[in-house]
């Protein structure tokens, strides 16, 4: 069995698609994207297509290595982008030639579902208490939210105490044993990250996400010094290297990796197992669709340390299109209790709807994130 043809598809609200094709009728799909940057790396997948086409499907761990170590250049947002859609596609491949999910290949489940949470607000989040209690009721056991607007390096208490009062809504709204997990975006520098750090601490919550941008990854350990609060980061990492750089550094509790962005199934199986060594929890990032969650899923089946996996159903980023519209067995990926069964069909589990995917990309999308400015006209992190 050889591979015979890379197709690539952008699809709403934001996605890229991969599909790879086989001579012995089999086919893998994959989920290849940079939010705002989908085309980019998608063109990176065609520019990979060479290496692919004509080779054996089933050595993925050779391709993987053939497409980042042949070029000179290597990791990075693109390049490891392009590798994890074309991973996920393989392994997608490779489960239906075995008739089986991916997770059998890898040795098999640990465990029989996954706890999963559900975004609440926006970018600019309000009346959070009202949609966090609603998550609860629906099932959820968890929620996620953008904790803050945009912060300048050292801003007012005024921005802290905003934030405050709705981690504080949702603590009332749900009770005292509901998790609660507060995004700071990277939109936070270090001085106000400690202060507002330490002082969420009264509310209990399940964990923050990137008080601070992995670029000031040295910074973490202080941050964690100043609160009792367990700290998440990593969607903006994207091999085992980075990784390797963070959990030497300290002070992160749950690494999140992208199986979208850091490399795919491969990779990010890797980077999971050398986290479980640092006694480091595991929380795919996955604001994305319905294949790469399914991909999320066939690693947390596996992953002893994996506790709890990120989706978006219902998220805000989502116009015209929601995650199950394209895939023809929605049912698989239902909630049940604030789990999802682990897949049972073959390969990454999910029968993409080829007609949706086909009709979306006749009219690519080109999102990208919104450009925000401090009020002295300085620019923002978003």
């Amino acid at each position: 069995m050889v591979i015979t043809n890379v197709t690539t598809y952008l699809v709403r609200p934001r996605w890229g698609f991969v599909k790879i094709e086989t001579d012995g009728g089999l086919t893998g799909w994959g989920e290849a994207v940079i939010e705002g940057k989908a085309a980019t790396v998608l063109a990176c997948v065609e520019e990979m297509k060479d290496y692919l086409l004509g080779a054996d499907p089933m050595r993925i761990e050779d391709l993987w290595n053939v497409l980042y170590r042949a070029g000179f250049y290597r990791g990075g947002p693109i390049l490891m982008s392009a590798m994890a859609g074309i991973d996920q596609a393989l392994w997608d491949i490779k489960g239906k030639h075995f008739n089986a999910p991916v997770y059998q290949l890898m040795g098999g489940p640990c465990r029989d579902r996954m706890r999963v949470y559900s975004w609440i607000g926006g970018d600019r989040p309000s009346d959070v208490a009202k949609a966090a209690k609603e998550k609860q009721e629906a099932g959820f056991t968890a929620i996620k939210m953008n904790g803050t607007e945009e912060l300048q390096m050292v801003d007012s208490y005024e921005k802290i105490d905003a934030v405050l009062e709705r981690v504080a809504s949702i603590r009332e709204a749900t009770g005292k044993y509901f998790g609660i997990a507060v995004d700071f975006h990277g939109r936070v520098h270090k001085p106000m990250a400690k202060i507002l750090a330490k002082k969420l601490e009264e509310f209990d919550p399940m964990f923050i996400e990137e008080p601070v941008l992995c670029e000031q990854m040295e910074d973490f350990k202080e941050i964690a010094a100043a609160c009792n609060v367990p700290i998440a980061t990593g969607e903006r990492l994207f091999s085992r290297y980075d990784f390797k750089r963070l959990l030497q550094a300290g002070g992160v509790d749950i690494i999140q990796p992208d199986l979208s962005h850091a490399g795919g199934i491969t990779e990010v199986k890797k980077i999971a197992s050398m986290a479980e060594a640092y006694d480091v929890a595991l929380a795919p990032h996955c604001p994305l669709g319905p294949i790469a969650l399914s991909a999320c899923l066939q690693v947390d089946a596996t992953c002893y340390n994996a506790f709890i996996q990120e989706q978006s159903m219902g998220i805000h980023y989502n116009a015209y299109h929601e995650p199950l519209d394209y895939i023809l067995n929605k049912e698989d990926l239902a909630f049940h209790d604030g789990h999802v069964e682990l897949p049972k069909r073959p390969g990454l589990g999910v029968e993409v709807n080829e007609a949706l995917v086909l009709e979306e990309a006749q009219t690519p999308h080109s999102w990208k994130n919104p450009v925000w400015r401090h009020k002295d006209g300085s620019v923002a992190e978003w």
